[in-house]
């Protein structure tokens, strides 16, 4: 019956029992157990919100709710612990489900006393061994490893889920290897016991053992069709054998072969740019290739990285010498190249130490290195991480890495990253980059991050009171001359005349500025605009966020025709951001009636690093490097918009062939027949086609060719 698909067993056997009889909870919880087992975890969680209705004092049932939000929502699962805890303080499920989020959390001394709860109500309960043997492995205590997996072993020694569970939860951790060794012990205990045979499908998928990684999942998938780890798994090597590869003797990166025509090259470029630096910086020869995964459809990404679909937030991860990651064409544009040496730096500092390093200190150190390849790159201080940081709204460094798990809002996400970076960049200014390394280093040996910063900076407490020192001064040093007081209580932000009075008691204020220009050029009022936003431009050049001054002022000009002055706030823009898609572009469009084609094609570059599939920007490229005597730089721009698809194939066609015409004459001749097919009266083609074949023929009782 289990073998089956989770909902026609629910309609067919387990909701006819709720119907029978209405207080069967035993039915209730059977279903939802059946929806986590097969990883459906929306139904589960709706088969145990109608449990809860029925059954709102049986803890069991908050606890099955808890579960299914495991993955998706922390906290809700949180909330509904705490409703399972206050009915039973003694639920041993849900002190168990509890310690294993306060071990994701790098909060081990509260997992740890979690654990005690739980074995002193059941001293025999093999998981809670289970999690106590995961603490052991995070201390790197092999006399507790060995004593707590035996005290897991001791009621059943052939147990598959002890091992699976100890190994699953390492793999949480990162630690790919050491997880799949349990699971092959697991697998040894039991070769039919498929949670543990998909976990190690996904570990070998993240250490790069594919082959053997695809040969598992799809032994799941065949054992149980059902199973929705495994179809998604089956689905998405579907997918990725469309591929296309591109690699040498040190990478391996696969994308959509449309993407791969198109921007595949600077993929590549980059990424062996930022190995060789970022590897030379921290003292690392990299022994394996790493493989590069970029997905066009978001749900591919989520499934290869999480297992499931439907997460959402992640630009990209890496797992070690595996990076998956979001193409330009499966997100709101970003910037890609930013994002991938941030992901190669957690490809150095994971390798650096065996994977043994805590999330905030990882994502700390790739932000901060963004930063140093490129000022526009990474995080920085803005309106909103100066008011959290005021606020007193900083994470302890021993508990930052749980920042990233419970974000209240995705603001918070962000800031835990912004928070980490600046963390990276107080201990570099203070201590010096090689204490970086050394902490680094000690990490590799087990060492843990409290000890590890002690040892080479200061004891933790004093970390933290001399970071919020810095950090608080950071955040006071932001736009000094800005005035960041909101107006109090309910103002209409559509009522110029309010605003305008709070401006007279406030002239500096950031938000009443920014409004009241919006204001003024929602009816058009495009001179009075001008004065706030070039205050705003004064007070805060640095800002290049959501309504920022250059881009409203920059509206202003070119709606007043003063294309002069709309291109000097645009350019400043340009400068300051690494994302600014509308300046670049508009910029280009500036530069080409001006014919300032070097200027195109330094703007050129910066869009393809955001936003690579934008046909009319390879256009642009091409006829400026045209222009410039670039020919191969503007054959590859034009190569890249035949993929792409131009919207005048036959003018494409012909550029090549000309460019083309005399080093490679056979490819060149191709390009203009294909011209000649697309549009059979072009007389340049013909023209073109006629010197080819008769080299010799005269041209000045022809055609006068004039290209554009």
């Amino acid at each position: 019956m289990f073998g089956g698909e989770p909902r026609i067993v629910l309609e067919q056997f387990f909701n006819r029992a709720m119907y029978n009889d209405l207080d069967c909870s035993e039915a209730y919880l059977a279903a939802g157990k059946l929806a986590l087992d097969k990883q459906d975890y929306e139904l589960a969680a709706g088969q145990y919100r109608k449990a809860i209705e029925r059954f709102g004092d049986d803890p069991d049932m908050h606890y099955g709710l808890a579960r299914a939000f495991y993955y998706s929502d922390r906290i809700a699962m949180i909330k509904s612990l705490d409703a399972a805890l206050h009915i039973n303080p003694n639920h041993v499920p849900a002190l168990l489900l509890l310690a294993e989020h306060q071990i994701d959390c790098e909060d081990y001394t509260a997992a740890a006393k979690s654990l005690d709860r739980a074995i002193d109500v059941n001293p025999n309960n093999p998981q809670a061994w289970a999690y106590r043997c995961v603490l052991a492995h995070v201390n790197n205590d092999i006399k507790d490893i060995a004593q707590n997996r035996s005290y897991a072993l001791r009621s059943w020694s052939s147990n598959p889920e002890v091992d699976f569970l100890i190994g699953r939860k390492l793999s949480g951790k990162y630690l790919f290897a050491e997880g799949a060794t349990y699971q092959r012990q697991a697998l040894r205990f039991d070769p039919e016991y498929l949670p543990a045979k998909i976990q190690l499908a996904q570990d070998l998928l993240r250490l790069g053992d594919e082959q053997q990684g695809w040969k598992l999942a799809e032994e799941v998938h065949k054992q149980d069709a059902y199973n929705v780890e495994a179809y998604n798994l089956i689905n998405l090597r579907d997918n990725l054998s469309k591929f296309k590869t591109l690699q040498n003797d040190k990478l391996i990166i696969r994308m959509d072969e449309l993407e791969a025509a198109v921007y595949g090259d600077e993929v590549l470029k980059l990424l062996q740019q930022a190995r060789r630096q970022l590897c030379e910086k921290y003292e690392l020869q990299l022994e394996n290739p790493v493989i590069v995964e970029l997905f066009p459809n978001q749900q591919d990404f989520a499934v290869r990285t999480f297992g499931i679909p439907g997460v959402d937030g992640f630009l990209g991860v890496c797992f070690g010498d595996v990076i998956t990651a979001n193409s330009p064409k499966a997100q709101k544009p970003s910037n890609w190249q930013s994002m991938l040496w941030h992901e190669f730096c957690h490809v150095v500092t994971l390798n650096l130490t065996q994977n043994r390093m805590p999330r905030w200190l990882s994502e700390g150190i790739s932000v901060y290195e963004e930063q140093q390849h490129n000022p526009t790159w990474g995080q920085y201080m803005n309106p909103q991480y100066r008011s959290m940081i005021l606020e007193g709204q900083l994470t302890p460094i021993s508990n930052l890495s749980a920042a990233f798990l419970n974000p209240p809002t995705p603001v918070h996400l962000q800031f835990a990253y912004y928070q980490s970076s600046l963390v990276v960049e107080f201990l570099v200014v203070r201590y010096g980059n090689n204490t970086i390394k050394a902490i680094l280093a000690d990490l590799a040996k087990g060492q843990d991050i409290n000890a590890a910063i002690a040892k080479h900076a200061e004891p933790p407490k004093k970390i933290d009171k001399e970071f919020e020192a810095f950090a608080r001064k950071r955040a006071e040093d932001l736009a000094p001359g800005v005035d960041w007081h909101q107006p109090q209580g309910q103002m209409d932000l559509t009522d110029n005349q309010a605003i305008a009075g709070w401006l007279e008691k406030h002239p500096d204020n950031f938000w009443a500025l920014t409004q009241y220009a919006k204001n003024l050029i929602a009816v058009r009022k495009w001179e009075q605009a001008k004065e706030p936003l070039n205050k705003l431009v004064a007070l805060y050049p640095q800002y290049t966020g959501e309504d920022n001054a250059y881009q409203l002022l920059a509206e202003v000009h070119r709606n007043l025709n003063e294309i002069e002055l709309e291109r000097e706030v645009l350019s400043k823009l340009a400068d300051k951001s690494c994302d600014a898609t509308y300046a670049y572009g508009r910029l280009m469009e500036i530069a080409m009636e001006t014919k300032n084609w070097q200027l195109v094609c330094e703007l050129g570059d910066k869009y393809i690093a955001v936003y690579p599939l934008f046909s009319t920007l390879h256009w642009q490229l091409g006829r400026a490097n045209e222009e410039l005597g670039r020919d191969e730089r503007a054959v590859q721009s034009y190569k890249r918009l035949l993929a792409l698809g131009p919207s005048d194939p036959a003018d494409v066609n012909y550029r090549l062939g000309r460019l083309l015409q005399h080093k490679d004459p056979a490819g060149a001749k191709r390009y203009v027949l294909t011209a000649l097919a697309e549009a059979p009266r072009f007389r340049e083609a013909h023209h073109l086609l006629l010197q080819m074949v008769e080299p010799t023929a005269s041209t000045s009782d022809d055609i006068e060719v004039d290209m554009p």
